[in-house]
């Protein structure tokens, strides 16, 4: 019983040298650990801006094929754009939290046009996407 408590204990602080087969196994552990996670695990982004709702996503436009659609979401769910495509990568993350039939996350977003208040600050953008 003392010779596996000691083997446990040498693997678990890491005791053993490199080289020898006892670290080699451990190693080879550690990487099966890490390589057959569920990536579903590592899910854990943060939330950036107010999480979206539906309510802050609106249907404005549908065509007739049902393939465009365009949708306009209030700017608050976003956080403050420096670029185009953290842009359009949020308004998609955003699409898909707010609305159930986008959640696959098969579409693509063909037209963004900033919506503006009296002032000039962006209070929405609509989005036009394509199924």
């Amino acid at each position: 019983m003392a010779g596996l408590r000691q083997i446990l204990s040498r693997t678990f602080f890491w005791s053993y040298e490199r080289g020898t087969w006892q670290y080699d196994v451990a190693v080879v552990l550690i990487l099966v650990v890490v390589l057959l996670t569920p990536r579903g695990w590592f899910r854990d982004q943060p939330q950036v801006g107010m999480p979206a709702a539906s309510d802050q996503v609106q249907l404005v436009l549908f065509s007739d094929d049902g393939h465009r659609q365009g949708y306009r979401v209030d700017a608050r769910v976003l956080a403050p754009p420096e670029q185009t495509p953290a842009l359009q990568n949020e308004l998609h993350q955003a699409l898909r939290r707010a609305l159930p039939d986008l959640r696959n996350g098969r579409f693509s977003i063909t037209k963004i046009e900033a919506v503006r208040d009296e002032q000039g600050t962006v209070i929405a953008y609509e989005v036009e996407i394509h199924r």
